[in-house]
Order: structure tokens, then sequence, then C-alpha cells
């Protein structure tokens, strides 16, 4: 069975990753699984595909024989003028928590009214081959921001983001659910072709 490092120690999008290449035959591991958590990268790219370029690459320069797999993602909110954007993970500053995080958003929206919410949620992935050919994807879900947050599933700004024709909260879906529309699962659904190659 071939092997996919994951570039992220985050539990959360490890367990998000595998739940949606379950029915793949590869082995998924995480940067600690692959021994790799000593790996520390500075993700000071302006993009998220620039980011999500430089944990695949810190991983691959390690791992040579190996896939290699790094995302990126951005909450963009209109009201605010795209923010947080690329700094969506510290959003609140740096080693914040997602409370955090879904507190400052809540605040910078307080006096909007759902309508004038909207926002969207872009993944960027990229997959380093054993070949070390850069393979990349974008996942857009769009959505509102909720006026409170709603919901225990999920991770992240999932308890205020309502994605586009439900009236639910990603933390408030049943997981396969968001696992089906989700940012996330539609970059990796456009390379799916791609992974199903590499596993034969």
């Amino acid at each position: 069975m071939k092997t996919l490092i994951l570039a992220t120690d985050n539990q959360d999008k490890v367990h998000e990753i595998r739940e949606i290449l379950k029915d793949l035959p590869i082995a998924v591991l995480s940067k600690a699984q692959a021994g790799m958590s000593y790996i520390e990268v500075v993700e000071d790219a302006q993009t998220l595909e620039g980011n999500a370029e430089i944990k695949a690459r810190s991983i691959k320069e390690k791992a040579p024989e190996a896939i290699v797999l790094a995302d990126d993602t951005g909450l963009y909110v209109d009201a605010l003028d795209g923010a947080p954007g690329v700094h969506t993970a510290r959003y609140a500053g740096e080693n914040c928590s997602y409370q955090d995080n879904r507190r400052k958003l809540l605040n910078a929206l307080k006096d909007l009214p759902l309508e004038e919410r909207s926002a969207r949620f872009v993944t960027c992935i990229v997959i380093i081959d054993e070949m070390g050919i850069l393979h990349l994807a974008e996942g857009v879900c769009e959505g509102m921001i909720s006026e409170e947050e709603r919901g225990e599933r999920g991770f992240g700004f999932d308890p205020v983001f309502i994605p586009k024709d439900y009236d639910k909260t990603f933390a408030e879906m049943d997981g396969q659910i968001k696992n089906s529309i989700s940012h996330r699962a539609r970059a990796l659904d456009a390379l799916l072709e791609l992974l199903e190659r590499m596993c034969k």
C-alpha cells in the first residue's frame, strides 16, 4: 500500500482528510506518524498556494520517495474586504485558539445583518508525487457567517459558517454531509483521479 504524508500535525485536519479519502487504498500519515514533527516551517507566502507549497516541499525534502500532501485554507469575508484570508489560522494572533478566532470574527461583524455576512472558504491543496512533480487544486465553498456560534462538530470556523443552500453551520452538520460539500472536499475531489492513479 502506498503512503501519503500530510504536511500537518493538526489532528482535526488529519481526521477530515482521512475521512474524505477513506475509500482509497492509501495509508494517510500525519507529520508525527511519519516521524517529522521536528520540521518547522514559516508560512510567509502571500497566497494559499504559496503556503501549501512551502509545507509540502518541507516534507518532500526529508522524504523524497513519499507522496506528500499539504493544504492551506482561508476564510474570505466580503464585509471585511476579504479578511482574514491567507491569515485565517492566526486571525486573532500567534498561538490563538479556534475560539479566539471565532470571537474576533463575530465581533467584527456584530452590527451586520445576515444578508451582509457573505463569505467563502477556499482550500488550496498541493500534492508532490513520487517523481517530485507538483499538482495543485483549489476548492471553494460559498456561504454566510452566522450571527452566533452554532453546533459542536467540526473545528476552526465551522460553528460560524453556513454553506450556501443550507441553514446549518458546518458544526451542526453530520460529518459525511460536510465532507461532501466542503472546500477541502472539493479540492481533494479535483485531485481524486490523480490519487487513484498513484495508488495503483
